[in-house]
């Protein structure tokens, strides 16, 4: 049985963290997203997979933001369109995200 820490949503960002995270440059959003893109595929992945591999891959550029940071940038990129979601969002470890699937023109 999972402990109970499992069936909570994600935490919010503390003050502190929303600090750092508006310290953020658009550009900075913008390679963040980059990264976190490059880690989907178009098969599904969990998120905290993608949010994972992309932490390490550019820790050193952005110490100190949080996993949770991340996580809400995944669910803009489902808002946008850019990922397409299963699961619970709000729980990183139970949600999983892909790359859309291209549109095929001759239909």
């Amino acid at each position: 049985m999972p402990d109970s820490e499992d069936r909570n949503p994600d935490p919010p960002l503390s003050a502190e963290q929303e600090a750092q995270a508006s310290s953020l440059t658009a550009a900075d959003i913008e390679r963040i997203d980059k990264h976190l893109l490059s880690e989907a595929s178009h098969s599904w992945r969990k998120v905290a997979r993608v949010i994972g591999w992309t932490m390490r891959a550019i820790h050193d550029e952005f110490p100190g933001i949080p996993d949770v940071f991340y996580a809400r940038r995944i669910k803009h990129l489902v808002r946008s369109g850019a990922l397409e979601a299963a699961g619970d969002l709000g729980r990183m470890r139970f949600s999983e995200v892909r790359l859309p699937s291209p549109k095929s023109d001759s239909q």
